[in-house]
């Protein structure tokens, strides 16, 4: 018996439908392009995860400037240096063993207005080394740093947002957000690490992290999905 022709037209349906509500993306040099730094006092009321305090200023900095580099599709993050050696950096100044006065807020991210709303989004990434994670930084506040993988899903004036995130460890991670559908609310992807800036010449004694890509599964065609799901059906039905 032949399977009805709108049948098969609801199958690829379905098929379409599978496959415009999910979106994987990994790490890439190519969208992760986008930096923001926020930066905080040490210590002080109302004391943050990593330590810091009053916020002092967020504007948009390099890539670079996080500190983040890639290497190919390989990610390396590691604690946030300033050159400036004023006393606003650190104490007694900028030079080797000095302390760090500000707690920095690193955000390196992709951002797209309606390119993922109303759909699943999952980010993942293989963490191949996260040393930095297990090292304080004695010299500032003896919290060391935290890094996270995370999604947000901002309204579209930035007031409020939908986070999903998780810490970075070794191994394989993968998030997920269902976000809003909406298509003038912004979403973002990446990472962020927080904790105290460190003079140049001592950023090697306090670890990286290194994440690299995870290869993006292989997904049927809309119209392949349709058919492979018909073709099943066909057969149990001769």
């Amino acid at each position: 018996m032949k399977y009805p022709i709108k049948s098969l037209l609801a199958c690829s349906v379905i098929g379409a439908a599978i496959n415009l509500n999910a979106q994987t993306v990994t790490v890439d040099p190519s969208t992760l392009t986008l930096g923001y730094m926020n930066v905080f006092n040490v210590g002080g009321p109302g004391l943050g995860a990593a330590g810091e305090g009053a916020n002092q200023f967020g504007s948009t900095w390099g890539v670079a400037d996080l500190t983040s580099s890639f290497a190919g599709s390989t990610l390396t993050l590691g604690p946030n240096q300033i050159g400036d050696p004023n006393n606003y950096w650190y104490t007694p100044t900028g030079q080797a063993g000095a302390v760090g006065n500000k707690i920095m807020d690193a955000n390196l991210y992709n951002e797209s207005t309606g390119v993922y709303t109303g759909q699943t989004l999952t980010f993942s990434g293989d963490v191949l080394s996260s040393t930095l994670l297990n090292v304080g930084n004695v010299n500032a506040i003896g919290n060391g740093w935290t890094s996270i993988a995370f999604i947000k899903d901002f309204a579209p004036d930035y007031s409020s947002s939908v986070v999903s995130s998780t810490p970075i460890v070794n191994g394989v991670f993968n998030i997920s957000l269902a976000t809003i559908n909406d298509p003038t609310r912004h979403i973002q992807y990446g990472f962020e690490t927080i904790g105290p800036d460190v003079w140049a010449t001592d950023v090697g004694l306090f670890g990286t992290i290194v994440v690299s890509p995870v290869p993006e599964p292989m997904t049927l065609s809309l119209a392949g999905l349709g058919g492979a799901a018909a073709l099943a059906l066909l057969r149990r039905r001769k």
